[in-house]
């Protein structure tokens, strides 16, 4: 049976997914995003440039690509047309390259309004949102009142719109917020028209039509497994299920069509916005991992939070995923410390634990694996054989911990900087 591969984020989100897809997408045909928004930031560089693509599949730079935006996706019209504008100043005309899903659901710009309102409501308790109106349109899809793009070339589209415009403005009253909303909608309303010259598909039947053919397709998620909104640290998670079967509902395909699932992860770790983080570093280590890794939201520009790479966590997610190969990203992050960690374990309650558990909240304290650091620079090596010693035990270690081979390692950020193995 013909199936299609996945690669997805392993922790918090920015584990380099961008880069990845822009590396794996030679080998593909169909490159299709299955969940998220514009809230993702999956930066490229190549050919001295680099672009941080939102809602557009990270293989819209590759020719004979297709880039299907699934059903799983919500989309801000605004935000898909500057990027799609911004992409064919250096790649040209997209249109038959990028594919939307009819069912995938529009983010108004009174969804942005409620998510900015919602979290200031929420004061000290804040989880941290990108204010994007994700959370809101995701509740209004699941509510039963979502607009979606195939809604655009209905007839009806002005009424819809304008009804779920009243309800929303019904529920912002009860929020004591300022808000002007009339030069958004405007460039909403410019933008939705602009996109009327891309193709709207039933995204499961081309999908699967592909599959059929034995076209290689790339199913490619957004944000990271810890942010799942069933299986993260709720309630600091997105709206959205993140890992494998994501894919399934995201796009309209069967478990048994899911092939190889590529796990994407950072030699350490980091996080954007509140929630638990049980390695974080509030050390020097912490600002040198954040300092040397560029490490600001690429959508946001907010500083992450740093640590050093949860393994308790990381399993979990590899469980999850039934991932079948690792990537690693940014190992040379590290090339200067003189000793690294890796969270072996959780303390809880005066007990160890050896998995995530369902309170994984800042009570719980996490117990170190040192490693010797490799002390050298690793931005050069293209070979796996060349890197020090120490980095291949790190390597082995994490294959022997989690039974999973490490196939990748990125050594820098542009598309060559990369050792396959």
């Amino acid at each position: 049976m013909n199936q299609l591969d996945v690669v997805l984020g392993l922790q918090w989100g920015d584990e380099g997914k961008g880069k990845v897809v822009d590396l794996l997408t030679p080998n593909y045909k169909v490159i299709a995003r299955f969940q998220g928004g514009p809230n993702a930031g999956h930066s490229l560089v190549f050919d001295g440039d680099s672009f941080v693509l939102h809602t557009v599949p990270s293989g819209i730079f590759r020719e004979e690509s297709m880039n299907i935006i699934g059903n799983g996706v919500v989309i801000d019209p605004v935000i898909l047309m500057e990027e799609i504008e911004a992409i064919e100043k250096k790649a040209g005309d997209i249109s038959k390259k990028l594919i939307i899903s009819k069912r995938a659901h529009l983010i108004l710009p009174t969804h942005r309004m409620l998510d900015a309102a919602s979290e200031a409501a929420k004061g000290k308790s804040k989880i941290g949102s990108t204010l994007k109106g994700i959370g809101p349109t995701y509740m209004d899809k699941t509510g039963r009142n979502g607009l979606r793009i195939g809604d655009i070339v209905s007839g009806e589209f002005e009424a819809r719109y304008n009804a779920l415009k009243e309800k929303h403005l019904g529920l912002l009253s009860q929020y004591d917020f300022q808000f002007d909303i009339t030069e958004y909608e405007a460039k909403w309303m410019a933008a939705v028209e602009k996109l009327k010259r891309f193709e709207f598909i039933e995204s499961e039947l081309v999908v699967n039509a592909e599959l059929q053919k034995g076209t290689a397709i790339l199913a490619e998620g957004a944000q990271g497994s810890m942010l799942d909104i069933d299986f993260g640290t709720y309630p600091f998670v997105t709206s959205s299920n993140t890992m494998t079967a994501g894919v399934c509902t995201g796009l309209g395909v069967a478990p048994n069509r899911v092939g190889k699932v590529m796990g994407i992860f950072k030699a350490y770790c980091t996080r954007v916005g509140s929630g638990p983080f049980p390695t974080e570093l509030f050390d020097n280590d912490g600002e040198e991992l954040r300092r040397i890794g560029h490490e600001f939201g690429a959508t946001t520009g907010r500083p992450r939070r740093c640590g050093w790479l949860d393994m308790v966590a990381l399993k979990y997610a590899i469980m999850m995923n039934g991932v079948t190969e690792l990537i690693m990203m940014k190992a040379d992050v590290m090339n200067d410390f003189p000793t690294i960690k890796a969270c072996v374990a959780y303390k809880l309650n005066g007990k160890e634990l050896d998995y995530f558990p369902f309170e994984a909240g800042d009570e719980v304290e996490p117990v170190y694996k040192e490693f010797p650091g490799w002390k050298c620079d690793i931005t050069k090596v293209r070979k796996y054989e060349d890197f020090p010693a120490e980095l291949k035990d790190y390597v082995s270690w994490i294959e022997a911990e989690t039974s999973c081979p490490v196939k990748i390692i990125s050594v820098g950020p542009d598309r060559k900087e990369i050792v396959i193995r």
